[in-house]
């Protein structure tokens, strides 16, 4: 297999296009896994998965550098596995053991990783996109060219705060790119019923903010797509929208029946434009790896997240003591 070969499509090398399947396989089993542990009852709360909508997280990684920086929402697994957060802290995390991101007290909705600068899942919607400014702001401030991401959904587009926030970055020129994961559906409503205007991404013209709209379940659109922007933010243009059109498979979260769509509306999309599988045919297509190779990688891929969910089950509670830590910074 020549790993630097270019395939006819997209000038994209063998090597990167197999690596984005085996990250996108990876937030899908984990997601399928994490489904199967709520059902078991290991998982407390709420719990929204992003499958379906892999192609957006991956496509942006694969852009970002050292250092840059992401917050999102609740439907934020995807995010932590796909910026190197360790599967088996997040599983743990999920299911409120002490080896969890948060040491067990986060849950779904509430882990962070200094290291991997994530910032959160956040569970009031819109709430995040006020933080991710800031934290750009705290790069303007440094001096440095980094960029922030700041990722919200469709219904949180509807959001005040995202307006203000919209202001603010595009005033003072700071280097975020606000993400709307647009999966059709905020919670239970359609898009179309609850949006006044159908192109998000013009959202930010009034504050003088660029956008696109992308492909969101096609990762090298996306790729692309960001690739634009990042560029936009480092060269000190100030902010940028890229609304991915995505979906999701699933409900809202675990306890959603989403009566709200037909079972062939979501059919027909993981038929004809499911993100994993176009990356799939693009390798098969491109002789960069045989079924027999696709095969192996997904048995690798089972067996990370099945470790991760060992992981979780055997990992303790936290202690009633951490009821009482991390409450307050010390100054």
């Amino acid at each position: 297999m020549a790993a630097k070969k270019k395939t006819g499509k997209s000038n994209t090398s063998a090597e990167e296009l197999l690596g984005y399947y085996r990250d996108m396989l990876l937030i899908r089993r984990f997601e399928e896994k994490a489904g199967q542990l709520y059902g078991m009852g290991l998982i407390g709360g709420f719990c929204h998965l992003y499958i379906g909508q892999e192609a957006v997280i991956t496509g942006i990684e694969a852009v970002t550098e050292e250092d840059d920086k992401r917050i999102t929402s609740y439907r934020d697994h995807g995010h932590m596995l796909a910026c190197g957060m360790d599967p088996k802290g997040v599983m743990a995390e999920l299911t409120g053991r002490e080896g969890g991101y948060s040491k067990g007290k986060g849950g779904s909705m509430h882990m962070f990783s200094k290291e991997k600068h994530f910032y959160g899942g956040h569970g009031i919607v819109g709430a995040q996109v006020p933080l991710g400014a800031g934290l750009a702001f705290a790069d303007k401030y440094m001096g440095n060219d980094r960029v922030s991401f700041a990722y919200f959904g469709d219904g949180a587009a509807n959001q005040g705060q995202v307006y203000e926030t919209f202001n603010m970055a595009s005033l003072w020129k700071l280097p975020v790119i606000f993400v709307i994961e647009n999966n059709q559906y905020a919670m239970g409503t359609s898009q179309q019923r609850a949006s006044s205007t159908p192109d998000l991404y013009t959202r930010g013209a009034a504050f003088g903010i660029p956008g696109e709209e992308v492909d969101g379940m096609d990762v090298l659109a996306v790729k692309a797509a960001t690739e634009k922007a990042v560029a936009h933010c480092r060269a000190g243009e100030g902010p940028y929208i890229l609304e991915m059109t995505t979906y999701r498979y699933r409900g809202h979260s675990m306890s959603d029946p989403a009566k709200y769509r037909t079972r062939e509306e979501v059919q027909k999309v993981r038929e004809e434009r499911d993100a994993i599988e176009h990356v799939r045919e693009l390798i098969l297509a491109g002789n960069h790896a045989s079924e027999d190779d696709l095969k192996a990688i997904d048995k690798e891929i089972k067996a990370v997240v099945n470790e991760a969910a060992d992981f979780s089950r055997e990992s303790p509670e936290p202690a009633l003591e951490e009821l009482w830590t991390d409450i307050y910074a010390e100054a």
